[in-house]
């Protein structure tokens, strides 16, 4: 892996573009390095992000909404103000129950997420 680059080291919200990913789902890819993330994601109420898995540590903080999240099998209802850790190589997926944010960090960067 070459040298992917850093982001800037102020990042203002507005002037970072949405990327729609799926269904009611976009995201800001925001402060980055080689070996940390930090990602918004918005889900409108009813989307889905499916059951998937990366060798990436992944921390997440439930900024606004309700979420059905599964980690490994095991399926818990969040809302605003609770966080959930996905150890690498977990299957892990969310459904939004109510119109909502994660904040999501990984470790390493999630170069999947770059454009190039």
């Amino acid at each position: 892996m070459g040298n992917i680059g850093t982001s800037n080291v102020f990042l203002i919200g507005d002037e970072i573009e949405w990327e729609v990913v799926g269904e009611g789902v976009k995201r800001k890819i925001l402060a980055y390095d080689d070996k940390a993330m930090l990602v918004n994601v918005h889900f409108e109420t009813g989307s889905i992000g499916a059951l998937h898995d990366h060798y990436h540590t992944q921390v997440t903080f439930v900024a606004k909404g309700k979420f059905e999240v599964t980690i490994s099998g095991e399926t818990k209802l969040l809302k605003e103000g609770d966080s959930f850790y996905v150890p690498p190589h977990a299957v892990h997926g969310v459904v939004c129950m109510e119109s909502g944010i994660l904040i999501d960090v990984f470790s390493p960067m999630r170069e999947d997420f770059m454009k190039g």
